[in-house]
């Protein structure tokens, strides 16, 4: 669709489509120090950018261009790629529209994306101003936002082109096809500040793990990316924002457990099980209780390689009640140390099957805490008063108004009694045995649970395992016993073997327990 036009410009070779608008002169700067190394200035990539169109997968693309001068590539890209459908959005300042050149190539760029007949949008801004324009309004488009193609060749100068590259890299979408030009420019020492190719390098190495290299080698003019990683906006445009719109703010899920050595491999189990079945980002806190040094290690390396999944060990505060009455009170201990405002508490002997997003999203009423009714003793323990009553082992805690509230509370029974009133049902369990109290649970609709408990003791005394009136005794999968007729047993174990706990087996725990049993 392309016929080129000979124009004697430095010996300079311009293309371009039947009626384009375009000047005679070099369209970067309307100057040619090196003519030779510019006689394909635009038209030299159409071959490469070619080849990548397959990766867009969006029938209808959405473009932006940073730096758009006349509009050759911006024409090129919407009467190729966006053939079928789809708008661009170009960003150029056209001297502000204070000089003639200014206004001439606005004039110019705006009839030759006109004669298109596609979508389009001129910004006659500055880039910078542009982009956060941009970042306000892609924040409330919601599931379309974001861009599958962005062209980024504004300022050479090497701190605009970082800058130019962050703000166009939040509005890409995962999958999006990313250009930045001019890495290879020869008007410039490559270590200058007004060469691009530092503020790129830069871009690249604050980034990484986010994309993958197109580009062929390392000579070749423009670099190019795929994004790989989901679009993170992060730019807090209104305070109204509701929590719908945190993981386009880059906020995430905040995730918690408390543990000593003894539950390290279970915690591996949840936290893996959690991270692979939730996408986005993702903090996990654990508040150490006496964790050995292999242990950490052994957490750490059972994760996977996910960009956006940090995890932090939390000391216990001075004079916690952990140190002093044992681990499940370090569920009080940790809302005086946790650094965020909303957090997600699991138990360590819990199995993630579905994102916990919908969880993270639960709205809490105006309540401290959101939990689910607890399976075993939905109306209470004895010695506790008759009242709907909550499992502790998975707590959605808004921090900053359960810390109002926050005494000489003690755990489970007294964290219900604390709260009584102050916490909305709605989080799911599971149970698969019927009993007086559970008539009020909705069973049935918890055959398929996104989160499972797997309550009881690790190692059940004699007596439990031998009772006929509750067969089958509860117990953890990797006790000696090995939950024995636990529908998510097998499950467990099929994600225990993807940590670095995978060579520790059932026969593991039998063997200790003979060892323990000949020595006494």
């Amino acid at each position: 669709m392309y016929r080129q036009v000979q124009i004697t410009n430095f010996g300079r070779r311009q293309e371009t489509a039947p009626g384009l608008v375009h000047n005679t002169l070099c369209t970067n700067c309307q100057t040619c120090l090196h003519p030779q190394l510019l006689i394909y200035w635009f038209t030299y990539h159409i071959p490469s950018w070619k080849s990548l169109f397959p990766l867009v997968t969006s029938p209808e693309p959405r473009i932006l261009e940073i730096g758009s001068w006349e509009g050759r590539s911006a024409v090129f890209l919407l009467t190729t790629l966006c053939a079928q459908g789809g708008e661009m959005v170009c960003i150029d300042h056209f001297d502000l529209m204070r000089t003639p050149a200014g206004r001439e190539r606005h004039h110019k760029l705006s009839q030759n994306l006109q004669r298109t007949g596609r979508p389009f949008r001129i910004l006659p801004q500055f880039s910078v101003p542009a982009l956060y324009a941009l970042l306000e309004e892609e924040i409330v488009r919601d599931a379309s936002a974001g861009f599958d193609w962005v062209y980024v060749d504004g300022s050479h100068r090497a701190d605009d082109t970082l800058l130019d590259a962050e703000l166009a890299w939040r509005l890409a979408r995962k999958g999006c096809i990313f250009i930045l030009d001019d890495y290879n420019w020869p008007e410039q020492p490559v270590e200058s500040v007004h060469h691009p190719r530092r503020g790129i390098d830069a871009f690249l190495a604050l980034h990484a793990g986010e994309y993958e290299h197109l580009s062929k080698t390392a000579e070749q003019y423009q670099m190019i990316l795929r994004k790989t990683s989901e679009m993170r906006i992060g730019f807090l445009v209104d305070q109204r924002a509701e929590r719908r719109f945190a993981s386009a703010l880059g906020l995430g899920i905040y995730l918690v457990l408390a543990i000593d050595t003894s539950y390290a491999m279970a915690a591996a189990v949840t936290i893996r099980s959690a991270i692979e079945k939730t996408v986005g980002r993702m903090t996990i806190y654990i508040v150490d209780c006496g964790i050995c040094v292999e242990d950490k290690e052994k957490i750490k390396s059972s994760l996977p390689e996910r960009h956006d999944v940090t995890l932090v060990f939390l000391d216990l505060p001075t004079g916690s009640l952990a140190a002093v009455l044992g681990v499940t009170w370090a569920k009080v201990d940790m809302m005086k140390i946790l650094p965020v405002e909303r957090v997600l508490y699991l138990d360590a002997d819990m199995l993630v099957r579905r994102s916990l997003e919908e969880l993270w999203n639960t709205d809490l009423e105006g309540s401290s805490i959101g939990a689910a009714m607890d399976v075993g003793f939905p109306m209470g323990h004895d010695g506790v008063s008759r009242r709907r009553y909550f499992n502790a082992g998975m707590l959605l805690i808004d921090l900053a108004k359960a810390r109002t509230r926050l005494s000489e509370l003690e755990a489970r029974d007294v964290l219900n009694l604390h709260f009584a009133g102050d916490w909305t049902e709605g989080l799911g369990t599971y149970a698969e045995i019927g009993s007086a109290d559970r008539d009020i649970l909705a069973l049935g609709d918890m055959k398929d649970p996104g989160v499972v408990h797997f309550t009881g003791p690790v190692h059940p005394d004699l007596v439990a395992v031998l009772n006929p009136f509750v067969q089958p005794y509860t117990s953890k999968p990797w006790g000696y016993a090995g939950a024995p007729g636990h529908p998510f047993k097998d499950e467990w174990w099929g994600w225990q073997g993807s940590t670095q706990y995978h060579e520790m087996s059932i026969q593991d725990s039998i063997t200790k327990f003979e060892t323990r049993v000949q020595f006494y």
